[in-house]
């Protein structure tokens, strides 16, 4: 039997870092088993959809790297399929036409409470045949009467529902649209579902739609309803612990591998690993080992998982990324060969690649002012005489590179009598316009001779009328 798995998103919002976990396990499971993973968008929701919605989870998976081998399949593009499968319900006496109104049934329901009972429709159309004049009917499921219904969970083992608890389930609304529940077992069935990784907030809906399963003469998928993801302080996530879009994330500067990473990890475990490749998740996942409490969100870990990736990645693979961080703020046209010099430079320094491009303007435009704090700590006559000497050096200097930079500066330091971190950190500051940037050498490496020198003779100018000299 070869592996189906499929996530199948409401376009009814943004696609978060739940949904995306649920599309991972799916995806994963697939690859492990060489299957099928199938991308699904199950939007019979007409109110709430959104194309915005729906471009946004595609946006978010492609970006993630969960590429689906069919799909991506749109259930309202289905509606014939469903009003088929409907008609044969019908037709065989699983399914029944139900005339009641909506005052009915709220009045069922509030006597239903009022006698301490659980709400439920009671079946009174189950039987009949007749009609009602000017009423448009929805069509119900002839749930089985008695028995049980026994989910075999992968996550949660053995779970059982009463067929008494249930109730005849709503398959097409009186305007004729079908419903969520039926859609995706005629989905599932068509498609060949295999293995139905979910949220275990639709642990509830399985016993219904295994029931409908049977009655199609289908056997039921494989289930696994996977725990919630709460925040750090054990509530509900939202918002303000990190239920954001996926691509809020690529915006702050993650990386999608290392996105996942994390998420694999809330909720499934593999020894005491940590870090993980994308190879390394495919070669180690199985359903089976993935826990039935709740994963609490922490966006620290993340961070330096994060940057666990960054420092671990070919350069090649940040180049592009960095590129369009920097084109956001402004850097256009960054140089190929200048971007792997800074990554090298940089990704020990940086949790984010929005952190990196903000640390990295430098490179890229001289600075316009610099910290005055900095500059009355740092510099002095000496030091403006020693830097005016050096930029000189620098523009004899034979080999431009990173070890005959640092001996430059070295000797420079020895011969004024200062400490190496005294002559460092003002040119740092003529550099940058700050006193952070990755080892001076390879700053000045990376800027070349000639932005080098001239950035520093500007500065030792302009710090020069600011001085007062030596009395």
């Amino acid at each position: 039997m070869s592996v189906r798995t499929r996530f199948a998103p409401s376009p009814t919002g943004f696609l978060h870092i739940g949904g995306l976990r649920t599309a991972l396990f799916c995806w994963l499971y697939a690859r492990r088993h060489g299957g099928q993973f199938i991308l699904r968008i199950e939007d019979t929701d007409l109110e709430r959809s959104t194309p915005e919605a729906i471009r946004q989870i595609l946006d978010g998976m492609e970006w993630a790297g969960l590429d689906a081998d069919e799909g991506p399949f749109r259930q309202t593009e289905r509606f014939a399929r469903y009003r088929e499968v409907i008609e044969l319900l019908l037709a065989q006496g699983k399914a029944y036409r139900c005339y009641c109104t909506k005052e009915e049934l709220d009045r069922l329901r509030a006597e239903q409470m009022a006698r301490g009972e659980k709400p439920r429709y009671d079946g009174r159309w189950r039987d009949r045949v007749d009609s009602r004049p000017g009423v448009q009917p929805v069509v119900r499921f002839k749930n089985p009467l008695h028995g049980e219904v026994v989910v075999e969970d992968a996550v949660h083992g053995r779970v059982v529902f009463q067929n008494s608890e249930l109730d005849d389930l709503i398959i097409s609304r009186s305007d004729g649209t079908p419903t969520y529940n039926f859609c995706v077992v005629v989905d599932d069935m068509d498609m060949r579902i295999t293995h139905v990784i979910r949220g275990d907030d639709h642990l509830n809906n399985t016993p219904r739609q295994q029931n409908l399963l049977e009655a199609l003469g289908c056997k039921p998928p494989i289930y696994a309803h996977l725990p919630m993801i709460l925040g750090a302080d054990g509530a509900k996530l939202s918002k303000r612990h990190g239920a954001v879009s996926v691509l809020q994330y690529r915006d702050e500067g993650y990386l999608p591998e290392a996105l996942l990473n994390y998420l694999v990890r809330l909720g499934w475990s593999h020894g005491d690993q940590e870090f993980f490749t994308i190879d390394d998740m495919v070669r180690s996942f199985d359903i089976s080992d993935v826990n039935k409490s709740a994963s609490a969100f922490n966006p620290e870990k993340l961070a330096w998982l994060n940057q666990q990736h960054l420092m671990r990645a070919p350069p090649e693979r940040l180049a592009e990324p960095l590129r369009w961080q920097l084109e956001r703020l402004g850097v256009v046209g960054a140089d190929e060969a200048k971007l792997l010099r800074i990554i090298m430079v940089q990704r020990e320094r940086c949790k984010t690649l929005v952190e990196m491009a903000a640390q990295s303007l430098f490179f890229f435009s001289a600075p316009t002012s610099y910290d005055e704090k900095q500059v009355r700590k740092h510099v002095s006559t000496a030091v403006v005489d020693i830097l005016r000497d050096l930029a000189g050096a620098l523009e004899r200097l034979g080999e431009w590179a990173a070890p005959a930079l640092h001996s430059l500066i070295s000797g420079a330091a020895d011969r004024s009598g200062l400490s190496l971190g005294k002559v460092a950190q003002p040119v740092r500051l003529a550099l940058c316009g700050g006193t952070v940037s990755p080892p001076i050498d390879a700053t000045l490496a990376i800027l070349g001779r000639e932005e080098s020198v001239d950035r520093l003779r500007r500065a030792v100018n302009e710090w020069a009328l600011m001085i007062p000299p030596l009395p």
